[in-house]
Order: structure tokens, then sequence, then C-alpha cells
């Protein structure tokens, strides 16, 4: 018998993957309210960014541990939770280069959490993040939201710190990236999923 979040029961999308993640997100939220809890936001959140891998039958790209996900569905999907996920963690499959830049990314989205956020979402924001920044497109995609505007509504929240950096209004890829360059000395460059994406030539124009 499967459990509520087995990817094995999302295969098939009659209605298209847009509407197949709609539901998967309601679902996983279940009667969350962002209007009257912050709580219930983050709920809502990671609802669609669970949402948007689960029903594409890739959860491991969220690149979650066992441990954080179980953590994670019992905060905010309890009422769905099964006892056991199919969840690898990614590392074990990246190349090494992307690897390196994921063990670097999280902790210097980790550095940057404010008071008062819960450190067991902080962490899975950040895992999450760090992995979407591998693939090829816009970040709002990888992450399977709906516009630039989340994205900056999710770093506002959980790394604002980073986000008053961003004066020249960088894409929000190429701005971690930059980030995380600074903080190591190197010279700063694309993400690993930056050379994939629609505007790579506008964010890293050829010989600038």
């Amino acid at each position: 018998m499967t459990g509520p979040f087995d990817s094995a029961q999302h295969v098939v999308h009659p209605g298209g993957i847009d509407a197949a993640c709609a539901a998967r997100a309601a679902e996983l939220a279940g009667t969350a309210d962002a209007e009257f809890d912050e709580f219930a936001a983050d709920t809502l959140l990671f609802a669609r960014l669970v949402a948007a891998r689960d029903v594409r039958g890739e959860l491991v790209l969220l690149g979650l541990a066992p441990s954080q996900w179980h953590a994670l569905a019992a905060r905010h999907f309890a009422h769905v939770a099964p006892a056991a996920m199919p969840v690898l963690p990614v590392s074990a499959v990246l190349p090494s280069a992307h690897a390196a830049f994921v063990d670097a990314m999280i902790p210097l989205l980790l550095d940057h959490v404010p008071p008062g956020v819960d450190t067991g979402d902080a962490q899975c924001i950040a895992a999450i993040v760090a992995h979407a920044c591998l693939r090829p497109d816009h970040l709002w995609r990888d992450l399977g939201l709906t516009g630039r505007e989340d994205v900056t509504r999710m770093l506002t929240h959980y790394f604002p710190a980073l986000v008053a950096r961003n004066v020249d209004n960088l894409r929000w890829k190429k701005l971690l990236a930059r980030e995380l360059a600074y903080s190591t000395g190197a010279e700063p460059g694309p993400a690993p999923g930056c050379p994939g994406c629609e505007d790579f030539g506008f964010c890293f124009p050829a010989g600038r």
C-alpha cells in the first residue's frame, strides 16, 4: 500500500501538469490560511515547492535528507504524512562540482536566517534553493513557483540580508552565485544551472 506522498500516484495528469501541481499543493496545504497565520504561510509555500516535484516523480530533486523530509512533513503536512518516504539524498547522485556548490551554498544561506524563523524550515529552504540552482531555468521555474515575486517573498522571509544586497535587481540565481563567490574570494560567475537558462546571455554577456 502506498502512502499519500508516493510519487507513483502522480504519473498521469489528464488536466495538465499545472493543474496537477495546484491540486497536490492544495492537498498538502489542507486548511492553511496565510492571511491569519505566518506558520500557515510557510505551510502553503512548502506545499507548492513539494507539489512541483512530487507530481513529476522528482522528490529527490528537493535535495532533502530523509530526516529533514520527515521533520518537514511532521511540521507542515501532518494530516497527510506517511510513516516513510522514498527520498534519497540527492548528493549521492550529483557531479562533484554540483555537490561542492550545494555544500557551500547551504551554509551561506543559513548564515543569513533572521531570528524568529524556524530553524528546520530554514534548513529545508536552503537545501531546496541550493539544489534548484543546479537546474537550467529561472529560479522561480526551477522551484515550481509562479514568478520572480514568489522567490523574492520567500528569500525576504528566510534570508533578508541577502535580498538587501540585490541593489542591481539581478536575477536571483545570479545574485546567489555572486554572493557565494564573494564569500570565498572567488571570481563571480554563473550558478551551475545558469548556462541552460534562456536569459544566460543577458545575465552573462559574452566578453563582459
